[in-house]
């Protein structure tokens, strides 16, 4: 006899609520955030041409920006330092990035479009994802002036 939907779900959700999970999964969301400025640490002027190929001036300035936006949002929600901040912080830097990098409207039907299209509306769920985390931390820790005395 299989074992019961609930036994297994129970069974899931203790796996689930470990913070080695809760862990293993913020990395993977802040995985794109680290490996980006890394990349772009490793070929600065790559890195530079980037931001100047969708129109960001000065694009080095742009080019340090995102690095340390990236790398320093992506320690504080691994790390727990005000991660509702840091969540937020990415969730914006995804929103902005988007709609700079991914005018899929522009561009003619085919191919690139739909694979910017695609990219779009992922990174439409990882700025999701990201105010979901805020809004979690927030929640699981509210700040001193919404603590009840």
């Amino acid at each position: 006899m299989a074992p019961s939907l609930s036994r297994r779900s129970g069974a899931a959700s203790s796996v689930l609520r470990t913070a080695a999970i809760a862990w293993l999964a913020l990395l993977l969301l802040c995985a794109a955030y680290i490996q980006g400025p890394l990349t772009k640490l490793f070929d600065v002027p790559g890195a530079v041409a980037e931001m100047a190929h969708v129109g960001l001036r000065p694009a080095p300035l742009f080019a340090v920006v995102v690095i340390l936006l990236e790398l320093a949002a992506s320690a504080m929600i691994l790390i727990g330092f005000h991660r509702w901040l840091g969540a937020l912080a990415l969730a914006g830097f995804t929103l902005a990035a988007t709609l700079v990098a991914l005018r899929f409207w522009e561009l003619a039907p085919g191919f690139e479009r739909t694979m910017a299209e695609n990219a779009f509306f992922e990174h439409l769920g990882l700025a999701g994802a990201f105010v979901l985390v805020a809004r979690h931390d927030l929640q699981a820790d509210p700040p001193a002036s919404q603590a009840t005395p």
